[in-house]
């Protein structure tokens, strides 16, 4: 195997689990900084109106990009499961079928993203003072998504094969990257949020090159020769199989975040600039938690994948008794951190904007003290998904945390003693805790089952 690969069927699991989640946590945070810095730049140079512009494109793109992101899911599944069974003409051949699909799957959503964005944005009811400059982010951001969905498949067969630490690298330099060109356009060329936007798909196109190099440099089943890239029918239908569920679970989930945001600008119309600035920023903020918990939903993933195909199933008990713990107290922890220092690192991105604060201070209460739950929820839904089982996380999710959520608010929401930006935040505890509670209770069911057919 290649010498950055981690062996997740032997030895003692804490300590690996630790070493393969470290460089996902830092991955995931260096991208936010990147992100963060969008903002900071934007809200230094440009005003909170361009940085509510940016705020709010968030959960769109998020609804658009997430369906294809979900098939790299899929990708690394399958390419856990072939070097867990030891079957690797299925991982060579996952391999150079993810690629292709990776660059499909961007040049489509390039094109519903260049000519569709500002349709997408007056549907959801985006103000107008931030709607032209929303707009424009968006479109120029839709130009790099072919690089973007290259560097999340290359990512997820890295990290299926154990190799967390190269997209880490490579994240770096293309974020340094990003920060120079940022600087560049937005203070040198006064580009406002359309530098910004083309700072990140310049940085995407260096990241996926990355990426890149490395499949064709690796020597073992997981490396990449292009001319041998092609769509291999089974491996194919086995990455949707797990990959549309899972893309598709994502896509559902960021419609809930969509209406949410459409009820947040609602705000936004009534008080001003000042509720999506502060709710865009508080976003920011909790994005260094989430993705510091998300990393073991996808340690959680892989471990399951790899031991799931080698048939360690007692293994896969104690992977998800030490992922629960170890989310459990990352998100309580950054949660109450972030908290606690929030009115501080608020204004870094809202510099002297006190009202745009408050409004930011708001939704941290009412979301980071019960964060640890949505990371509970996301490591089961990376362990039944492991086990090759993906519409039922998706199912679950759907009713669990779309279904309580739009129920909330098409229902308690618009009664007006509870039309307030806090009772909207609340939708949020109440789908986590029933989320986490049905998706534990089907993996243990799904353990238990598989346990049986073992012995028999």
């Amino acid at each position: 195997m290649h010498s950055k690969t981690s062996d997740m069927c032997e030895g003692p699991l804490v300590g690996k689990i630790i070493l393969y989640t470290i460089p996902i946590i830092l991955t995931g945070i260096l991208q936010l900084l990147f992100n963060a810095a969008d903002l900071v730049v934007v809200g230094r140079c440009c005003g909170d109106i361009s940085v509510g512009a940016v705020g709010a494109t968030g959960a769109l793109i998020n609804l658009m990009v997430n369906l294809f992101i979900g098939l790299s899911v899929g990708a690394g599944v399958t390419v856990a499961h072939g070097i867990g069974s030891g079957r690797i003409e299925d991982v060579h051949r996952t391999v150079h079928t993810a690629i292709p699909a990776a660059l499909i799957s961007g040049a489509f959503l390039t094109v519903i993203g260049v000519f569709l964005s500002g349709t997408f944005l007056e549907m959801m009811d985006t103000p107008k003072d931030v709607l032209p400059l929303s707009s424009a982010y968006m479109r120029i951001y839709f130009c790099g998504t072919v690089p973007s969905m290259i560097y999340n498949f290359g990512s997820a067969i890295l990290r299926a094969a154990g190799d967390t630490k190269s997209p880490l690298y490579f994240l770096t330099v293309a974020g340094i990257l990003n920060v120079i060109l940022n600087l560049f356009f937005v203070i040198v060329l006064k580009m406002d949020v359309a530098g910004v936007a083309l700072a990140t798909s310049i940085s995407q196109t260096l990241s996926a090159a990355l990426i890149m190099r490395e499949l064709m440099h690796r020597d073992d089943a997981c490396r990449l020769e292009l001319k041998k890239m092609k769509i291999y029918s089974r491996q194919l239908k086995r990455i949707i199989q797990i990959g549309f569920p899972a893309g598709l679970q994502s896509s559902i989930f960021a419609i809930s975040n969509v209406i949410i945001q459409s009820s947040i600008n609602e705000f936004g119309n009534t008080l001003g600039h000042i509720v999506l600035s502060g709710n865009s920023a508080a976003q920011n903020v909790e994005g260094f938690v989430y993705t510091s918990m998300n990393a073991y939903s996808q340690t959680s993933l892989n471990f399951t994948s790899q031991n799931y195909g080698a048939g360690k199933l007692d293994r896969i008990m104690k992977i998800m008794r030490i992922c629960l713990i170890a989310v459990f107290c990352t998100g309580a922890f950054l949660g109450l951190t972030a908290l606690y220092f929030g009115d501080p690192i608020l204004s870094i991105y809202l510099h002297g904007s006190k009202e745009s604060i408050y409004y930011g201070i708001i939704r941290m209460r009412y979301i980071m003290i019960p964060y640890f739950l949505c990371g509970l929820m996301d490591v089961t839904t990376g362990l039944i998904r492991g086990l090759g089982r993906s519409v039922l996380p998706m199912l679950i999710t759907v009713i669990g945390v779309v279904g309580i959520r739009l129920g909330w608010i098409f229902g308690v929401f618009r009664i007006e003693k509870y039309h307030t930006l806090q009772s909207l935040y609340f939708s949020y505890t109440i789908s986590w805790i029933a989320t986490f509670a049905v998706e534990l209770g089907v993996f243990l069911v799904i353990i238990r089952k598989l346990k049986k057919q073992q012995k028999v």
